[in-house]
């Protein structure tokens, strides 16, 4: 059953509507045989771009659609529901525009955002390293500053978008101060000496690239340095807690889908002359699973009106992405068992569901890492 939505006004209303009629028409049709083919949505992105969806909560100035958080995530939750990798990638862009959009200077502004977000470009972060994931402070890609041009070296990894995206906003080492040693460079796709390395063979999520990111003696533009110098750490940090929300709402489109083909199962399956939901054990469960999906979606929902508020909402985004994401990996898992043997193949979507559930856990700071966010901020109420 679709979602029930209290939204703030008809242009939400309007705008839910049209990102409904895109995933039904235009995505879900097309995401089972994508991801068997292992094949990038590109096209799909740029219809995203077209119809307005790319740059939702940044400012019309730029191109953008400024509406509020509670808005989007809404937009992005149904996205997900249709097809998981397109509702990541636009997480992702959206969170790559972030550095730019609250950072960056006017004159930076006006020169990339408008084709950042009506879908010109499309973004990537590049943040984490084989020995720098959870911990950001430990990166070692290094930005060396040679007249006007910064030249990078080292590797990324885990980079959603590697070696398709336009643009990566990259978190650089200028100078061994430790945390207070990272930089934020606007990274063109084109640049000389960045390469992608071969895609990493994924449980999920197979049409979405994720690969290293070379830089060998890239250079790098120094108008291309979004914010001071040492500012990297706090700009990857600030984008990540937005992210979270973002990979919240993914989740919950995801458990969504996943409820919707459980139950329109077990209403057509029959056994001992009657249909299973009729029996209590796949009632229960899939009461269970609706609980999950809706407390869920409350969860980021609540994260998100505190930060279209300017209230704090660090601990609130990781709750929301801590509770989401679990939920989704119960969720899905609970979809397989209420279709037996039939939820094990891939004439059913909720297989893949079930793959696609894992990373979310683990993506934009591990599960682990939130219950640390979440304890630290209790910790230091007292």
């Amino acid at each position: 059953m679709p979602a029930e939505r209290l939204l703030p006004d008809s242009d939400a209303e309007d705008l839910l509507a049209l990102a409904t009629e895109i995933a039904r028409d235009e995505l879900a049709p097309r995401a089972a045989e994508a991801e068997e083919a292992e094949r990038f949505p590109r096209e799909q992105f740029r219809l995203l771009g077209k119809s307005g969806l790319l740059g939702l909560p940044y400012a019309e100035r730029w191109g953008g659609g400024d509406v509020p958080y509670e808005v989007y995530l809404q937009v992005l939750e149904e996205i997900a529901a249709a097809w998981m990798t397109v509702g990541v990638g636009l997480s992702v862009h959206t969170m790559s525009c972030y550095g730019l959009a609250n950072w960056g200077t006017g004159e930076q502004r006006d020169r990339w955002l408008p084709d950042m977000l009506e879908g010109g470009l499309l973004g990537a972060y590049a943040l984490s390293e084989t020995q720098a994931g959870s911990d950001a402070a430990a990166l070692t890609t290094r930005a060396r500053l040679d007249g006007s041009d910064y030249v990078v070296n080292g590797t990324k990894a885990w980079i959603t978008h590697a070696g398709v995206a336009d643009f990566y906003t990259t978190m650089v080492r200028t100078s061994d101060d430790g945390g207070r040693g990272i930089s934020c460079l606007l990274v063109d796709g084109a640049t000389p000496g960045l390469s992608a390395a071969p895609r990493e063979r994924k449980m999920g999520l197979t049409g979405s690239p994720t690969a290293q990111l070379i830089f060998d003696d890239a250079t790098v533009s120094a108008d291309r340095l979004i914010g001071d110098e040492g500012h990297g750490l706090k700009i990857a940090l600030s984008s990540l807690s937005s992210g979270r929300l973002g990979i919240a709402a993914c989740a919950v489109g995801l458990a969504q889908a996943a409820l919707d083909e459980a139950v329109q199962y077990a209403k057509g399956r029959s056994q001992f002359g009657r249909p299973i939901i009729d029996f209590q054990g796949v009632e229960f469960l899939l009461a269970d699973m609706a609980a999950t999906v809706e407390s869920s979606r409350a969860t980021y929902l609540d994260a998100a009106r505190r930060r279209d508020r300017g209230m704090p909402f660090q601990r609130q985004a990781s709750i929301a992405k801590l509770v989401a994401t679990d939920g989704a990996m119960k969720v899905t898992t609970d979809a397989v068992q209420v279709l037996g043997g039939a939820g094990y193949t891939r004439d059913f979507p909720v297989e893949r569901y079930m793959r696609e559930a894992k990373v979310p856990q683990i993506f934009e700071g591990t599960n682990q890492i939130q219950r640390m966010v979440i304890a630290r901020e209790l910790k230091a109420s007292v």
